[in-house]
C-alpha cells in the first residue's frame, strides 16, 4: 500500500491524457491480494455436507467414478476437485459464442475456453509481449513486458519490476501501462474486444486487438518494436501431439493491409487456426518468426530482434510438429517516435474454429461468426484484417454505450466498474452461440409438440442459438433458474439473443423425455422431463445441448416450485421491455401450459402455492416447507402477469381466472406470511420459519422492472415490501460483517445467521445485486448501494477474484463456485435507475379487437 499509493496518485494525473478509464478496476501489477482457504466444494452441497449423508455421498461417488474414469468426461457438478482460486485474471478477449482468450491483470495469457464449455487454465510462457527500444542506430533497452521469470526462454529479459506497470480494466477493454524505468518511454496497451450492444454481428467475432500508444519523452527520437509471441495451442498437452505447423501470411483489403503468423492447431476434435498480425501502414514495419521452440531458451528469437529491432521474416511454411515438440510463433511492429512524439502501434489475435462438437460428438454445430466469415477454417487472416480495420469503430460505439453511465456524476465509481466488468461472464461463461443449419426445417427445431411456436425458426434462423454456462465449475447451459437473475444483461444488450434463449426454453417445455435415471439427492428414478414444466438447464457440453436438456441430476426439478414462474415473469419483462408482440403470442400458450402445470402445487385451494419439505426452488440445499416468502411471492408475481398478459391480448376469461386466483392468494400471502416486520421464510412454525432472507422481495424485483407494483397491480402492499426491505438492510446487511459484504441470504430475527442449511449461511452476490434494485425501484437508493457495494469491495478488491465473480462466499474467507451466471444480475440495478429517471417504457396497453400487433 505504501509504494502503490504514491505511485497510483502519480499515474492517475497522467491517465486521462491516455484515454485510460478512470472508472474501471485498476490495480498496481505490484499488488498483492489477501490469501484466501480453498473453497470448500464445488457443489451446491459441499462435499463434507454432503458425506453427512451417506446414502447421498455413495451415490455421488458411484457417479463419479463412473462418469470420470469410465466415461472419460467431466462431471456436470465435480465436488471432488474444485477449481483453485487463482487471483490473477483479467479482462477476457474475444467476441459472444467463438470462445475466449483471458489475459491476468499482469499481461498474461491464463485462461483457455476454445473447445465449448470447457476451460484449460494454464498461463503459457511464450505469450508475451515484448518491447524493444533503439536510439541513433543501437538498442538501449529490451525487455519481456513480464513479471515472471520462467525457467523456460530464459534467454529472454524477463523480471519487469511490476511497481512501473498499472492495470485498468472496463469491460470490453483493459489498459495495460507500463513506465519503462529510466527509459522515458511509457507504453500503453489498450485491449479491446467486440462486444457491442444490439450488435449481432461483430459481437460473435472471435477476436481482440491491442493498440500499443507509445509516448517518447525523450530529447531524441526513438525507434519502438513490439514483439507479440505466441505459442501453437493452449499450454495443454494437446500442444505436444504432434501435427501442428505456423505459416506466414499477409491479407490486403480496401488499400489496408495486415501481415502476421497463422499458427495451425490440429487435433481430431475442433481444430483451430491462431493467428497473430500486426497492422501495415505508413511509418510501420511489420516482420516475424515462422516458428521457434518455446520449451529452450529463446536466444535466436531474442537476438534476432536485439539486432535491429525488427525479426527476420522467413517465407514458407514450417515443419510439421512431432510428437512431444511444441512450436511457437512471433510477429513485430516497428515505428520511429520523434523526441516527445506520440505514435501507435496496432497487433491483433484471432482464432478460427467455425466448425464444433460437444462432448458426444454426434452433431456438428457451426458457430455464429461462420455467417459472416465461412465455415472451411480459413477466416483467420480475414478475421485479424477485420478487426485492426474495424477496432476504432467498436470504441467509438463503445464509448457511446458507457460514457452516459460513466459521466453520470450520481452514481459512484465502484457501480460503474462493477455494472461492465461483470459483462465478462457473456463472453466467457462458455458461452456459444450457434448457427441453425440452412437446411433446417421448423419441425427439426420444435419437437413432437411446438408446433404453435410459429415465430421460433425465423427467430434461430435469423439470430442463431445463444447458450451460457451456469458458471465455470457448474457445467450446465443455460441454468434457468438462475438465468432469471442474469437475463436483464441479455433483455437490455443484446434483447434478441434473450428471445431466442426463450425460444429454446419453449420447446423443451412443450415436449418431453421419458428416459428414467436416478437423481442423486433422493436415489428416486423419474423420467428426466415432464411435459409443460421448463427444464433446469438445456444440456451439458460434455453431451448434446439442446437434445438432451436437463444435466443437473441433484434434484428431479419437475418438482422445483420457481421454474416455471421464472419462465413467465421472463416472458412478460421481455415483452415489456422489447414490445415484441409476436413473441408474446408464441408464449402466450406456453405460459398457460406451465401455470396450469404449476397450479397443483396449490394443494389447499387458497390461491397460493406450497413447497413440498425439500430444497425445490434455486436455493437448492435449503429446505423449505409449505407456503413461502420466496416461491409464494414469485407465484403472485406471475399470476399477475399472467392477467396482465390476458388484458394485453384481449383473453378476458383467463384474465378473469387468474385474477380470482390472485385475490386469493394475496390474502393467503398476507396471512401466513407477514409478521408485522417482514415476511417469513415459511409457513411451518419450524424453528427456523421466521428467518430474514434477503430474496423475499424476489416477486416485487420483477413487478417493479415491469412497472406492475402500484395502483391496480400492486401485489404486496408497498408499506410491508418498504418494512420488509428495511428490516434486511438492517438485519442481512449491516448485521452482517459489519455491513461490508453485501447481504447473508438468512438472517435469524435476534441478528445471527441462519446456519440451518450451508446456503442460508452464504452471500450470494447475484441475489445481492437484484436486492439492490429492488430497493431502488422502492426509492431507497442509498442503501441499494451500500448493500450492492460490499459485493464488489469483497470479491474485486479484497478477494481478488475480479473476472471470477463466485456464487457465493461467506464472512470467514470461504467461497463457492467462481466465475457464476447469476451476477449479471447487476444489470437489473441499472434498469431499477433508468425507470427512476424516466427512461423506461410506458407500460403496455390492452390489444383493441384483434388486429394484428
Amino acid at each position: 500500500e505504501t509504494v502503490e499509493r504514491p505511485l497510483m496518485r502519480r499515474y492517475e494525473g497522467a491517465a486521462q491524457g491516455r484515454g485510460v478509464a478512470a472508472d474501471g478496476w485498476r490495480v498496481c501489477l505490484a499488488h498483492r491480494f489477501e490469501e484466501l482457504r480453498q473453497p470448500y466444494g464445488a457443489g451446491d452441497v459441499p462435499l463434507r455436507d454432503v458425506l453427512r449423508h451417506v446414502g447421498l455421498g455413495l451415490r455421488y461417488f458411484r457417479w463419479w467414478i463412473k462418469k470420470t474414469c469410465i466415461e472419460k468426461k467431466a462431471a456436470f457438478i465435480d465436488l471432488l476437485c474444485a477449481v483453485p482460486l487463482q487471483q490473477i485474471y483479467g479482462c477476457p478477449l474475444g467476441g459472444i459464442g467463438g470462445g475466449t482468450i483471458t489475459r491476468g491483470w499482469r499481461g498474461e495469457f491464463c485462461r483457455w475456453q476454445l473447445n465449448p464449455g470447457l476451460y484449460h487454465y494454464e498461463t503459457v510462457v511464450a505469450n508475451q509481449f515484448t518491447v524493444c527500444l533503439r536510439c541513433k542506430g543501437q538498442t538501449i533497452y529490451q525487455q519481456v513486458l513480464s513479471l515472471e521469470r520462467p525457467s523456460s526462454l530464459q534467454g529472454w529479459n524477463w523480471g519487469y519490476c511490476g511497481h512501473y506497470a498499472f492495470y485498468h480494466a472496463l469491460y470490453p477493454r483493459a489498459w495495460l501501462v507500463y513506465e519503462l524505468p529510466g527509459q522515458k518511454v511509457v507504453l500503453t496497451c489498450r485491449q479491446v474486444s467486440p462486444v457491442i450492444p444490439h450488435d449481432y454481428k461483430d459481437s460473435s467475432l472471435p477476436v481482440g486487438v491491442f493498440v500499443w500508444e507509445v509516448e517518447n519523452g525523450r530529447d531524441e527520437d526513438v525507434e519502438v518494436s513490439i514483439m507479440f509471441s505466441l505459442q501453437n495451442g493452449t499450454g495443454a498437452k494437446g500442444d505436444g501431439s504432434g501435427g501442428h505447423w505456423n505459416e506466414p501470411f499477409a491479407f490486403q483489403k480496401d488499400g489496408e493491409r495486415v501481415a502476421g503468423v497463422l499458427l495451425h492447431h490440429c487435433p481430431a476434435i475442433n481444430p483451430f487456426t491462431l493467428a497473430i498480425s500486426a497492422r501495415e501502414k505508413a511509418g510501420t514495419g511489420v516482420t516475424h518468426v515462422t516458428a521457434f521452440n518455446p520449451t529452450g531458451l529463446g536466444r535466436e528469437v531474442w537476438q534476432d530482434l536485439l539486432r535491429d529491432g525488427r525479426l527476420d521474416s522467413p517465407t514458407g511454411k514450417s515443419k510439421p510438429t512431432e510428437k512431444g515438440e511444441v512450436t511457437a510463433a512471433a510477429v513485430c511492429a516497428s515505428c520511429r517516435v520523434p523526441a516527445h512524439g506520440h505514435k501507435t502501434l496496432e497487433l491483433a489475435l484471432a482464432w478460427d474454429m467455425p466448425c464444433v462438437h460437444f462432448g458426444s460428438k454426434e452433431k456438428l454445430h457451426l458457430r455464429r461468426y461462420t455467417r459472416f466469415f465461412g465455415s472451411k477454417g480459413d477466416a483467420a487472416p480475414a478475421l485479424s484484417h477485420y478487426a485492426l480495420t474495424h477496432y476504432e469503430e467498436w470504441e467509438r460505439k463503445i464509448d457511446a454505450w458507457q460514457n452516459p453511465i460513466l459521466q453520470d456524476s450520481q452514481l459512484p465509481s465502484w457501480y460503474k466498474s462493477a455494472l461492465f466488468n461483470e459483462l465478462y461472464f457473456l463472453t466467457d461463461g462458455g458461452t456459444i452461440w450457434m448457427e441453425v443449419p440452412p437446411d433446417c426445417c421448423a419441425e427439426d427445431l420444435q419437437g413432437p409438440a411446438g408446433a404453435g411456436l410459429s415465430h421460433l425458426l425465423p427467430v434461430l434462423r435469423e439470430y442463431g442459438r445463444f447458450a451460457y454456462l451456469e458458471g465455470q465449475e457448474y457445467r450446465m447451459y443455460n441454468t434457468y433458474d438462475v438465468h432469471f437473475y442474469a437475463s436483464f444483461a441479455l433483455i437490455m444488450l443484446w434483447p434478441k439473443l434473450q428471445i431466442s434463449l426463450q425460444y429454446d426454453i419453449a420447446v423443451t417445455v412443450v415436449n418431453e423425455d421419458v428416459q428414467p435415471r436416478q437423481y442423486l439427492m433422493c436415489g428416486q428414478t423419474a423420467q428426466v422431463k415432464m411435459k409443460n414444466v421448463v427444464p433446469h438447464d438445456i444440456g451439458d457440453p460434455g453431451d448434446e445441448p439442446w437434445q438432451r436438456v436437463n444435466a443437473y441430476l441433484m434434484h428431479d426439478t419437475a418438482d422445483w416450485k420457481d421454474l416455471n414462474l421464472k419462465f413467465v415473469l421472463q416472458v412478460y419483462r421481455d415483452y415489456y421491455l422489447t414490445r415484441d408482440s409476436l413473441y408474446l403470442q408464441d408464449m402466450w400458450p406456453v405460459c398457460q401450459a406451465v401455470m396450469e402445470s404449476e397450479l397443483k402445487f396449490d394443494t389447499d385451494n387458497d390461491g397460493l402455492i406450497e413447497n413440498g419439505g425439500f430444497a425445490d426452488q434455486t436455493y437448492d440445499a435449503w429446505v423449505v416447507h409449505g407456503a413461502s416468502a420466496y416461491c409464494g411471492g414469485l407465484w403472485l408475481a406471475a399470476v399477475c402477469m399472467m392477467c396482465k398478459m390476458a388484458e394485453v391480448l384481449g383473453d378476458a376469461e383467463i384474465r378473469q381466472k387468474y385474477l380470482d386466483i390472485l385475490n386469493k392468494g394475496k390474502e393467503a400471502f398476507e396471512r401466513m406470511l407477514w409478521n408485522g416486520k417482514y415476511y417469513n421464510y415459511d409457513s411451518s412454525g419450524s424453528g427456523t420459519s421466521s428467518s430474514i432472507m434477503s430474496d423475499q422481495c424476489a416477486g416485487q424485483w420483477f413487478l417493479g422492472a415491469c412497472g406492475l407494483d402500484q395502483g391496480e397491480f400492486e401485489v404486496f402492499p408497498k408499506s410491508h415490501i418498504l418494512s420488509a426491505l428495511r428490516t434486511i438492510f438492517e438485519k442481512n446487511v449491516l448485521g452482517f460483517a459489519g455491513g461490508t459484504m453485501g447481504a447473508v441470504n438468512g438472517m435469524r430475527p435476534d441478528g445471527v445467521p441462519d446456519t440451518s442449511s450451508v446456503q442460508s449461511n452464504e452471500v450470494w452476490v447475484g441475489v445481492v445485486y437484484s436486492l439492490a434494485a429492488t430497493m431502488i425501484q422502492e426509492g431507497m437508493v442509498e442503501e441499494a448501494f451500500r448493500t450492492a457495494e460490499g459485493c464488489y469491495r469483497t470479491v474485486w478488491e479484497r478477494l481478488g477474484m475480479a473476472f471470477q465473480t463466485p456464487e457465493a462466499y461467506r464472512e470467514k474467507k470461504v467461497y463457492r463456485s467462481l466465475a457464476y451466471m447469476r451476477p449479471l444480475s447487476i444489470w437489473s440495478m441499472q434498469l431499477a435507475l433508468e425507470r427512476r429517471a424516466g427512461q423506461a417504457p410506458a407500460p403496455a396497453q390492452p390489444r383493441q379487437g384483434h388486429a394484428h400487433p
